[in-house]
């Protein structure tokens, strides 16, 4: 791009590189937020032009946009949603204006500028298709950007989450019934406590994740209302209730999602708390999944000094310096993962806290940006440790039933018959001796009736 052409508006002129299919408003964009070499991701990208290909059927039916000019832009967002072309042409920083503009005018200028070029025009005229004037017809970044985010938002959830989620959910089914039957030492505070079944806190992160699945298809519902139409502050300036009912038909059949106006475009506009729910939900998510992986790992530790109940698949070596060394690498990228998406989602809370100012939210970019993020990182963390940690997981039994027939809190089961004190009592002199609570019972005389059928762990769950 050594080469330059010389494009005019309101504020003056600049150089554009010559083959460039941005123009001059994103070029002062990448001139004035040189920030952090990141652009919104391409999912978002993606998502905007399916909602200008909507807006711009809507405006060819109204008779607003000529047949070949509309014909042109046609083939040119068709070659950004359908054959993934000109990705790279949208350069502008993340951290740009908090409504979104410039990667608004971003995506005007490429569309014009290659839909001129199809019709045989030079890139940089403005000429016959204007970026504003038809590309933007009947919008505003106010209402194309946050309808954007939904449609977005609601591509990577229906695509890649929730599949994700429900695989993870079906492989701890399987756990769950691989691991019925096998009963362990359970633990609170980190100490021992009374038995548990393995099953059961399999059951617990399965229960979890059915929970977050439920509430993340909850967030569908509001994630199909957008406030395009709205235009300027949600007063639908430049527009109508025809172009905006137009568009989410369009939009519902372009991305098979059920698009509806919102009834007060105004609060969509200047608000985005539908996002901030969804964060919630994605934030639930992550500590569902920090929970499970931190306590597999746990129950993984040893092999010999730690708990030792789990057998986790070697994948890979654990260290550079300790021969056979087998770490748990899978739930620390798991949790990895999850701490990330408790920062994005505090940061959401944030932009919507000192962003929502007004008419209008000032903050989008950073919304949307997270909350993509956070849905792929989720996406893969989850399809990583699915595969590559819990498929593999196996219950090491004879430790299990090890630390079980050691285990002091089996007294709780003799309270009925001896009270809490002398239980106690009982529990402590084990502790003290090494020995089990069977064999201190023995010790101090105290006789049980059908003492092998109280002191059966499988009974006491």
């Amino acid at each position: 791009m050594s080469e330059k052409r010389i494009e005019h508006d309101v504020l003056g002129e600049m150089a554009v590189p010559a083959d460039a299919y941005w123009g001059i408003s994103t070029q002062r964009a990448i001139q004035n937020f040189h920030i952090s070499g990141k652009q919104l991701p391409a999912k978002f990208i993606h998502a905007l032009a399916e909602v200008k290909k909507a807006c711009l059927l809507a405006n060819m039916e109204l008779g607003n946009i000529d047949k070949e000019l509309g014909k042109a832009l046609l083939q040119a967002i068709d070659e950004i949603t359908s054959q993934k072309k000109m990705l790279d042409q949208f350069p502008v920083d993340i951290y740009q204006t908090g409504s979104g503009t410039q990667t608004n005018m971003n995506m005007n200028e490429v569309l014009a500028n290659r839909a001129n070029e199809i019709l045989g025009s030079p890139l940089g005229e403005k000429k016959p298709v204007h970026p504003n004037d038809h590309v933007n017809m009947g919008q505003s970044s106010n209402d194309v950007i946050p309808t954007a985010m939904h449609v977005a938002a609601l591509d990577v959830i229906n695509k890649d989450l929730l599949p994700a989620i429900d695989r993870i959910i079906h492989v701890l089914d399987k756990k769950v019934k691989q691991f019925r039957g096998i009963v362990k030492v359970g633990r609170t505070h980190l100490q021992d406590a009374v038995p548990i079944p393995l099953s059961m806190e399999f059951s617990v992160y399965r229960t979890q994740l059915v929970k977050c699945f439920g509430e993340i298809q909850e967030i569908r519902e509001d994630l199909v209302i957008v406030p395009i139409g709205g235009t300027a502050l949600g007063t639908g300036l430049n527009s109508s209730d025809k172009f905006a009912e137009q568009v989410v038909s369009h939009l519902e059949t372009i991305t098979g999602n059920p698009f509806r106006t919102h009834f007060l475009k105004a609060e969509g506009i200047a608000s985005h708390r539908t996002m901030v729910r969804l964060s919630s939900s994605l934030k639930l998510l992550a500590l569902a999944l920090i929970k499970m992986a931190n306590d597999i790992r746990w129950m993984g530790s040893g092999p010999r000094a730690g708990l030792g109940e789990l057998d986790l698949p070697a994948n890979e070596p654990g260290s550079s310096i300790m021969p056979g060394k087998i770490n748990p690498t899978q739930s620390e990228a798991l949790i990895q993962v999850g701490i990330q998406v408790l920062g994005y989602d505090h940061a959401i809370s944030m932009a919507e806290s000192l962003g929502s100012i007004l008419d209008l939210c000032v903050t989008k970019p950073l919304i949307i940006s997270n909350i993509l993020d956070s849905i792929h990182i989720l996406t893969n963390g989850i399809k990583s440790f699915s595969d590559n940690c819990l498929e593999g997981l196996e219950a090491n039994e004879d430790n299990i039933q090890s630390q079980l027939d050691r285990s002091l809190m089996i007294a709780t089961r003799l309270t009925p018959y001896i009270g809490y004190d002398k239980a106690s009592e009982v529990a402590r002199k084990a502790l003290e001796s090494g020995k089990t609570i069977r064999e201190t019972l023995q010790d101090m005389n105290i006789s049980i009736e059908n003492l092998d059928e109280i002191l059966d762990p499988h009974k006491m769950v």
